[in-house]
C-alpha cells in the first residue's frame, strides 16, 4: 500500500513540477532529470514526514523548540543514490492572539531562510518570543533548518577550522602587486583545499539545489503549498523555486533582495555590493560626525574618516591584544554597514582606542577561538554555492582591472569583497549558467518584496529587478535607511506589511513605502553589544 501510494504522488508531483519548466527549457535551468529527482525525493518526504523530537543542545534551548531531519538526495539527478540529512527545527503555532487571547487558526507552516549562502537558520524558530512576531508565531509553525553543507545538515568545509581566524591581518585599501600575488596563492591554496576536503560533493552544493531541498521540505512538512521567509541570499534561491515550482507557492516574502538578472550572478553582484558598502560607510560617518560632542572622532565625514585612519595606522604597527590589526578593525566596521545598532558601539570603541583604551575594540573586533569552526563553515558553504552557482573570471587581470578601478571611488570594501571571492577564479568544479528568474501574469501567488533604500549588503537595484522579474509582487521600500533585513525589525510600518501579507494575504495594490525607522541614538558609554550572531556575512 505504502509503495503504491508513493508512487501515486511521485507521479502527481512530476506532472506539477514539469509544468513549471518553460518550453524548451529556460536558459540554466536544468532537464527533466532533476526535475524528476525532486519530485520523487518530495513524495518520499511527504510520505516520510517529519519526525520531530528534542534538540540536541535542548539544555540551552526553550522547550517549545523541537529538531528533525529530512533527508535529500545529493544529487537530484541520481534520487536514488547517496542522501544527506538536513537538520529542521520548529516551534509550533501558538494559536493566541497575543493582544485579547482570542484563539487563531493554524495557518500551516513558515519556513525561513537567513541567507549567506552558509546563514543557519535553526535557532529562527525563537523569534516566535519576540513581541513583534507573537501574532506571526500564533498563526504559524515557525520552522528554520540548516540548509545543505551547513552546520549540521552534511556540514562543508574547506581548511582545518584552527587555521581560519588568522588576525592580527592587513587590510589595505590599495594593494601593493607583492601583496596580490599573495593574495592570488592563498585562494589558489583555499579552492584546492575544498576540493580536497569535500571531493565529489562539492559540486552538488548549488543554489539550485538549495531550491530543490526547500520543496523537498515543504513536503516533509505536509504543505501543499509553501510559505516561505527569505531574506538576504535567501532572496536567491526562493525567487528560483518560484520560478521552478510556482503552483507550490502560497505565500513568500523576499526581504533584502539579491538582483537575480544572471548577467551579475556573483561576480558584477558583489562589485555592486562593494560601490554600496561605500555609500554605507559615508552614512555612518556623518552620524558619527553629528554626535562629535559625545565620541571626539571629528564633526565632519572627513575628520571621522581621519580617526578611523589613525586608528588603521596604529594597529598596523601595534596589534591592539596581539590580535586586532587592520584586517580586524576592517572587518568589525563592515558590520555597521550591514546594521546601524552597530553603529553607537563600534563608534564608542574608536573613541575609546584613540583615548588609550583599546579594550572596547578588542572586545568588538577580536577574533572569538569558539566560533571558528561555525564560521570557517559558513565561508566554505558561501564560497562553494557562489563559486558553482555562475562563471566568474578565471584570469586575475580582470580582477585586478575591475576592482582597482572601483576602489579609486570605494575603498572601503573594495578589496576585502575581492579577497573573498577570489578562490572562484581558480575553482576545481565546472560552473553553471544561473537561470533565467521570470514569472508570468498569473503563474506565481502575490508575493512581498522589501527592501531598505541604502541597503548595501543587497543594494536597492535587486529588489526593483527582482520586482520586475516577478509578475504580480509588491515591493515596500523603507525609505533612507540601509539596515539588511528589516522584516520584524524597529520600523512599524513595514512590519504592518508584513503581518498584513502572512496573516490575511492582503498587500498594497501597488508599490508602497515606510518613513525611515530612528537613527541609533549613542552611547556615551559602553554597552552591551547587539547580538553578534546577526554579523554573518550575508548576501
Amino acid at each position: 500500500m505504502r509503495a503504491a501510494a508513493l508512487s501515486s504522488v511521485a507521479g502527481a508531483l512530476l506532472l506539477t513540477a514539469l509544468a513549471a519548466v518553460p518550453a524548451g527549457g529556460a536558459p540554466g535551468v536544468p532537464g527533466p532529470a532533476e526535475l524528476r529527482g525532486t519530485a520523487v525525493a518530495a513524495a518520499r518526504a511527504e510520505a516520510a514526514g517529519v519526525e520531530f523530537g528534542t534538540c540536541s543542545d535542548a539544555q540551552d534551548m526553550p522547550g517549545s523548540l523541537q529538531c528533525g531531519t529530512v533527508k535529500v538526495p545529493l544529487d537530484y539527478a541520481h534520487p536514488d543514490g547517496r542522501q544527506i540529512s538536513l537538520t529542521v527545527s520548529r516551534v509550533r503555532a501558538t494559536h493566541r492572539d497575543p493582544h485579547d487571547g482570542h484563539r487563531v487558526p493554524r495557518q500551516g507552516a513558515l519556513v525561513y531562510n537567513p541567507g549567506g549562502p552558509g546563514g543557519d537558520g535553526l535557532y529562527f524558530p525563537l523569534v516566535g518570543l519576540l513581541p513583534k512576531w507573537k501574532r506571526i508565531a500564533a498563526a504559524y509553525d515557525l520552522v528554520g533548518y540548516s540548509p545543505r553543507g551547513v552546520g549540521r545538515s552534511a556540514p562543508l568545509s574547506c581548511q582545518d577550522p584552527e587555521h581560519f581566524f588568522k588576525g592580527p591581518t592587513p587590510a589595505p585599501t590599495h594593494p601593493s602587486e607583492s601583496y596580490k600575488r599573495e593574495r592570488v596563492a592563498q585562494a589558489k591554496a583555499y579552492a584546492r583545499g575544498c576540493a580536497r576536503r569535500a571531493g565529489d560533493t562539492l559540486r552538488h552544493y548549488t543554489s539550485l539545489n538549495n531550491a530543490r531541498d526547500l520543496d523537498v521540505l515543504r513536503a516533509a512538512l505536509g504543505e501543499d503549498r509553501l510559505t516561505f521567509m527569505g531574506a538576504s541570499y535567501g532572496t536567491y534561491f526562493g525567487a528560483l523555486y518560484a520560478t521552478l515550482f510556482p503552483s507550490h507557492v502560497r505565500r513568500m516574502v523576499f526581504d533584502s533582495a539579491v538582483n537575480p538578472d544572471p548577467a551579475r550572478i556573483w561576480y558584477r553582484n558583489n562589485l555592486d555590493q562593494s560601490a554600496a558598502f561605500e555609500s554605507r560607510w559615508a552614512d555612518f560617518r556623518q552620524w558619527v560626525a553629528r554626535h562629535d560632542h559625545v565620541y571626539g572622532l571629528g564633526d565632519t565625514p572627513e575628520e571621522v574618516q581621519h580617526s578611523y585612519e589613525r586608528v588603521r595606522a596604529a594597529l598596523a604597527e601595534r596589534p591592539a591584544g596581539g590580535r586586532v590589526g587592520p584586517g580586524q578593525l576592517q572587518g568589525a566596521f563592515l558590520q555597521a554597514g550591514y546594521y546601524d545598532d552597530y553603529w553607537p558601539h563600534r563608534a564608542q570603541a574608536l573613541s575609546a582606542y584613540l583615548k588609550g583604551d583599546p579594550q572596547p575594540l578588542i572586545d568588538q573586533a577580536g577574533p572569538i577561538a569558539e566560533a571558528a569552526a561555525e564560521a570557517e563553515n559558513a565561508s566554505a558553504v558561501y564560497t562553494a554555492v557562489e563559486c558553482n552557482d555562475a562563471p566568474w573570471p578565471t584570469d586575475f587581470r580582470v580582477w585586478d582591472r575591475d576592482n582597482t578601478r572601483l576602489a579609486r571611488v570605494a575603498p572601503f570594501e573594495t578589496w576585502d569583497n575581492a579577497w573573498a571571492n577570489l578562490p572562484c577564479a581558480y575553482w576545481p568544479v565546472p560552473r553553471r549558467q544561473p537561470p533565467d528568474v521570470w514569472t508570468g501574469p498569473g503563474e506565481l501567488p502575490h508575493v512581498l518584496i522589501l527592501a531598505a533604500e541604502r541597503d548595501a549588503a543587497t543594494p536597492y537595484a535587486g529588489a526593483l529587478e527582482l520586482h520586475r522579474r516577478l509578475s504580480g509582487s509588491v515591493l515596500v521600500t523603507e525609505r533612507d535607511a540601509g539596515t539588511h533585513g528589516i522584516a520584524g525589525g524597529p520600523n512599524a510600518c513595514v512590519n504592518g506589511y508584513l503581518d498584513a501579507y502572512l496573516l490575511e494575504g492582503r498587500l498594497p495594490v501597488r508599490r508602497a513605502s515606510c518613513a525611515p525607522h530612528p537613527e541609533p541614538r549613542p552611547l556615551p558609554e559602553p554597552d552591551p553589544l547587539p547580538d553578534r550572531q546577526r554579523a554573518a556575512r550575508t548576501r
